[in-house]
């Protein structure tokens, strides 16, 4: 996981230079079905599952963590996965690391009727003194090219220990990020028997560590080739348990502590953000289908900000591309990787971030850092995510009228399924109710007064949701004739109440793009503590307010445009 504090901003100059070129796929034909250009009668299985419940039951059922472990254990053995080690070796470095899990993507694919499509992403640039570079993937042809959009599942597969650019140094990098590369090798081996009418990619990027830059190269080359997709989930740190002394806020504060039953989903955006909109999909999806019937319940956690407190991960060159993209992360870090303390002490980005211990000195490893069970668990929410959008129908458009005690929901698009659902959510990152109508339109009961952002879904015949469609707001106890729109709006902070970050968004009737506008957040006091620049184009406009750690309490946020203090609002802080 990158550190992207301005220090290592800088440092990352000396790193890696210039942008991604000369972009190539090793493998033409992957490439070709990544752009829909390919007879998909070609890749249908002898025996075709395609139904949404079946393929989850199957990634259930042979999702094993003893595999898992198998990776690990092999990726352990280069000793060093660094972007610019070496490449020549068979037993030590990035080429040995990737020669080995391509192979594997190739086994994959010869177990499953040669399904699986192996290829490198080639790109040039200078990192480390190195000047190419090549990510890992694979490609599951899709049983439908009307909608050519992908899926992709990935994780970054190089590591790295305290000095960036140090290739001789142990760098097994087994939670960051081993685990997420065991946990894309592994839903590639358990999901090439099935059939999906969206094409599924699985890959493993390089470069993660000094600036992001396998990801970077391959959002790019979608962007130039025009790939489309449709949703990017991003795998980094899923296999740790323990918390360490230091772990980059929002997330575990207390060293030692223990947390397998919490994960944690980052993206960007709140109102309207389809990044926001896929991660609420992921945990409907995990609550609805699989929750009830898990041994081992886990809790999906929405997180308010992109990513952690000053670092960032292999999703975000997506969301810079504008491709929809949220990033899966352990409840618990062990370390906030700032290896420029001298007192840092934990083992992410360090030559400690090993796959565990031999504590009875047998030559065996007997206590793990990367629970298996755990890293398990996250790979089947990855799974039934990724089948669920691969196999559901199509996201519809919707219209809405107001009454002093709900909405009506009028469908205006993809009307053929006759059942939908409906998401409404007030002040959190999650929604608060989904309700399902039949027929193409249904009154919504809220009761409360205020603001709701909706957003609706398809279901076909399985009872499958589609992705949820844009939000739009309605005005709760305030009907179409007597609501007078204000010229500026602001609403209440998302989340209330919250721990470290939340999202103001302020509603512009009319553009006042020219204004000089900004929020002031002050305490209980009236003491102003903070200001945020806001820019009031016409619809929704959103800042994040960042209040870190151990100051509880109330606060206020105001609206002020050219000098006028407008509206005021309080939020909670209760971390």
């Amino acid at each position: 996981m990158k550190k992207l504090l301005i220090t290592a901003a800088i440092s990352c100059a000396f790193v890696s230079s210039f942008a991604q070129t000369n972009m190539l796929s090793t493998n033409p034909i992957a490439e070709q079905v990544m752009l829909g250009n390919y007879n998909p009668a070609t890749y249908t299985p002898t025996v075709v599952i395609s139904k949404g419940a079946d393929i989850t039951q199957g990634i259930m059922n042979s999702v094993s963590p003893d595999s898992l472990k198998a990776y690990l254990e092999v990726l352990q053995t280069f000793e060093t996965r660094h972007t610019s080690s070496d490449t020549v070796s068979s037993t030590r470095g990035i080429g040995a690391a990737r020669r080995w899990i391509h192979s594997k993507l190739e086994q994959f694919s010869a177990q499953n009727e040669n399904r699986l499509l192996a290829s490198y992403l080639q790109f040039d640039q200078q990192i480390c003194s190195v000047d190419q570079h090549r990510n890992v993937f694979a490609v599951l042809p899709g049983s439908d090219i009307s909608d050519k959009s992908v899926i992709i599942i990935e994780g970054h597969f190089d590591s790295r220990c305290e000095d960036n650019c140090d290739t001789a140094c142990i760098a097994q990098g087994m939670e960051d990020n081993g685990s997420g590369t065991a946990l894309v090798m592994e839903l590639a081996r358990v999901m090439a028997k099935y059939s999906f009418k969206h094409t599924l990619v699985f890959i493993l990027t390089t470069s993660e560590e000094q600036g992001l830059n396998g990801a970077r190269a391959f959002a790019l080359y979608c962007k130039q080739k025009g790939i489309q997709i449709k949703g990017v989930m991003n795998n980094d740190v899923v296999g740790g348990i323990i918390c360490g002394q230091t772990a980059s806020p929002p997330g575990c504060m207390g060293a030692g502590t223990i947390d397998s039953t919490n994960l944690r989903l980052f993206s960007g955006g709140n109102f309207n953000s389809p990044h926001k909109q896929l991660a609420r999909f992921i945990k409907l999806e995990y609550n609805e289908m699989l929750k009830p019937i898990a041994t081992v319940p886990m809790t999906v956690n929405i997180m308010t900000p992109l990513d952690r407190t000053g670092r960032g991960g292999d999703h975000i060159p997506f969301y810079d591309e504008q491709y929809t993209a949220i990033r899966f992360c352990s409840a618990n870090e062990h370390g906030d990787a700032d290896v420029s303390d001298p007192n840092y002490a934990d083992r992410q980005h360090t030559s400690t971030d090993i796959l565990g211990v031999d504590t009875d000195n047998d030559q065996v490893i007997d206590s793990y850092f990367v629970n298996f069970n755990y890293l398990a668990r996250m790979s089947v929410i990855n799974g039934n995510a990724a089948t669920m959008m691969a196999v559901g129908p199509k996201t519809p458009t919707f219209d809405m009228s107001m009454d002093p005690l709900g909405f009506t929901a009028y469908i205006t698009s993809q009307k053929q399924y006759g059942t939908y659902r409906v998401a409404v959510r007030s002040t959190t990152n999650d929604w608060d109710s989904v309700y399902t109508i039949t027929g193409d339109y249904g009154y919504i009961h809220v009761g409360a007064i205020g603001p709701r952002y909706v957003s609706v879904a398809s279901v076909d015949a399985d009872g499958i949701e589609s992705l949820f469609s844009e939000e739009k707001i309605a005005r709760v106890g305030i009907d179409d004739v007597a609501y007078d729109k204000q010229p500026v709006e602001l609403m209440q902070n998302h989340p209330n109440p919250f721990d470290g970050q939340t999202i103001i968004s302020v509603l512009a009737n009319e553009d006042m793009k020219g204004a000089d506008a900004y929020i002031s957040i002050a305490d209980i006091a009236g003491k102003e503590i903070k200001r945020l620049k806001i820019t009031l184009t016409p619809g929704m406009n959103e800042v994040m307010y960042e209040h870190g750690y151990n100051v509880t309490g109330t606060f206020t946020y105001t609206l002020v445009v050219n000098g006028q203090k407008l509206q005021t609002k309080r939020m909670v802080f209760a971390n």
